[in-house]
């Protein structure tokens, strides 16, 4: 794989040195100007040797609210007094560390949950050629609800439970070693209904139905199905992911077998994000402890049914969270959204039926399986069903990451499990799902986390990405901070997003410097709603998200500063 070998070549220099590409390009029998295409295209390559100390401060909102640009403005004056070409600093996208801001990252490894001096301190030993410290994580997110087995000798219960099954068409007892405390697992077509009944839907934020997804990919004939899971999570504030994989590595693990043995998928890939070291090396070890047990690899318990699972590293860019755009990547591309229809299921990676689903979705299926679809439906409250695991991060005293019922309000999450506001200060508003969502006002705290509720309110479930912002905070810059970081991700496809990415953030940031007209807000509304029509992928079309969120429900932040 392109990617995968470029990776390799980084790892092994530092960067992707000119020499390389011609020795790769032999080797994979490819062009020369396709490979360059491919690295130049993603952030996670260097062309060229990098200094001692990389140095890449996250400036997207959470980390921004909780101190990224005074800290830049430091870092950058180490920079100034180091030895020439030691040090550089510059911005990056999220590095998915926001429930422990500000972040920064030094050679391409993430550090957090330290104060303005420890982060100074880690890029002077950067500087210095010194080893760099291992950063500390917060809290853990408890109780796993979502996990169905008491210790590590149960697990993969649903995959012995379903390989039993094929082996045995006719109900096993339940003193039997394979399915014992389980239900005997019915056919493939049982599995599908239950994944139905239960109502489990995309939690990535599309929220497409599972089962449905899965039959489809079923009743496909082809010669290979691939199975793919979107462990990107490059969200603005969406951490969820990764905790279930540092905690967890098993469910998600056992919900990619399932998932290939139900549709007649005979390879899987966790597409994960490259900031995600730790996860990455879990989710490796995890993989080669199921090939142990014999549920990963040829004849998987007995059946004569083959499944290979590997975990792919992405090169970087939040538009590889597309599911098309991550497909691409796989395939040694670059990595831009395909234009829909035909859809993944019916023509995915290398044109076979592709199954994507997100971590949290897959993790959730062993569970499903083993205490029954009525059991997920019963987590819920407030007349709602399921299990969402957010994040909690911006101003709030304890930020983190949750397991929680469906049905929870904004109010428990920030005022509950957050500890409230940072300061005891008022809450001027929230995030719901990160930039994605929009900003919402105080007044709807007490929504209840609901697909339907959330769309009916204008807003949107999404990843679960909670952003807590006090009455310190200037809403005009935190929208003209997200829209700048959709533009950044853009990848460049489609007119009406590259374009029109650009030209959004130039009139709010016209507003913001109080030069802004009433035309101004004319053009804010002709562009969202072209983009929205117009764009190839979702970027484009939540690329006005966050200031049409103000112009509904914080209009004065907005008109305060428009002069005529």
């Amino acid at each position: 794989m392109i990617v995968q070998a470029l990776n390799e070549v980084q790892e092994k220099h530092g960067y992707i040195p000119e020499a390389e590409l011609y020795v790769l390009a032999q080797k994979l029998r490819v062009p020369v100007y396709e490979l360059h295409g491919v690295a130049t295209y993603y952030p996670g390559y260097r062309m060229k040797p990098p200094p001692k100390a990389d140095v890449r401060v996250c400036g997207d909102f959470p980390c921004r609210l909780r101190g990224s640009e005074p800290l830049r403005k430091l870092l950058e004056e180490i920079a100034a007094e180091a030895p020439a070409g030691t040090c550089e600093v510059k911005h990056v996208s999220c590095l998915g560390k926001c429930d422990m801001a500000p972040a920064i990252s030094v050679n391409d490894h993430p550090m957090y949950n330290m104060d303005t001096n420890g982060l100074a301190n880690v890029v002077k030993l950067a500087i210095a050629g010194e080893k760099l410290p291992h950063p500390h994580y917060g809290h853990p997110p408890k109780p796993y609800r979502c996990d169905p087995y008491p210790d590590e000798a149960s697990q993969y219960g649903a995959v012995k439970a379903l390989t039993y099954a094929l082996k045995n068409p006719a109900p096993a007892s339940d003193d039997d070693d394979a399915v014992k405390g389980l239900a005997a697992m019915g056919p493939v077509a049982d599995i599908l209904a239950k994944l139905k009944a239960s109502g489990l839907r995309g939690m990535g934020g599309a929220g497409f139905p599972t089962g449905t997804k899965w039959e489809a990919v079923k009743n496909c004939v082809s010669d290979r199905k691939y199975i793919v899971c979107n462990a990107d999570e490059c969200e603005v504030g969406t951490v969820k992911d990764r905790e279930l994989m540092r905690n967890c590595p098993h469910l998600l693990a056992e919900g990619m077998i399932l998932a290939g043995l139900v549709t007649g998928a005979t390879q899987g890939y966790i597409y994960i994000r490259h900031e995600y070291h730790d996860q990455i090396e879990t989710m490796n070890k995890e993989i080669e402890r199921a090939r142990g047990l014999g549920l990963v690899g040829e004849n998987i318990q007995g059946t004569g049914l083959t499944y290979n699972l590997e975990v792919f590293v992405s090169p970087g860019g939040y538009v590889q969270g597309e599911e098309s755009a991550l497909l691409e990547a796989i395939e040694g591309k670059r990595g831009q959204p395909r234009v829909k229809p035909p859809f993944p299921v019916f023509v995915g990676l290398w044109g076979k039926p592709t199954v994507i689903n997100n971590v949290e979705t897959l993790s959730y299926v062993p569970s499903i399986l083993v205490k029954g679809p009525d059991w997920f439906k019963s987590q819920g409250k407030n007349g709602c069903f399921g299990i969402k695991w957010i994040g909690v991060s911006g101003h709030v005293n304890n930020p983190g990451v949750w397991e929680v019922p469906m049905g929870t309000t904004y109010r428990e999450a920030i005022y509950d499990l957050g500890k409230g506001v940072t300061g005891g200060r008022p809450l001027k508003a929230f995030a719901p799902s990160g930039p994605s969502g929009g900003f919402l006002p105080p007044s709807m705290i007490d929504l209840n986390m609901d697909f339907k509720i959330m769309s009916d309110a204008g807003s949107m479930l999404g990843s679960g990405a909670i952003v807590a912002m006090s009455d310190t905070v200037d809403l005009l810059d935190m929208a003209l901070n997200a829209t700048r970081f959709f533009r950044n991700e853009s990848c460049g496809k489609c007119v009406p997003c590259r374009v029109g990415s650009q030209k959004m953030v130039d009139t709010i940031a016209s507003i913001a410097a109080g030069t802004g007209t009433n035309k101004d807000v004319d053009t804010i509304h002709q562009l969202a709603e072209t983009m929205n029509m117009a764009s190839i992928c979702g970027l484009g079309q939540v690329v006005a998200a966050p200031i049409q969120s103000l112009l509904k429900h914080f209009p004065n932040e907005i008109y305060s500063r428009i002069k005529s």
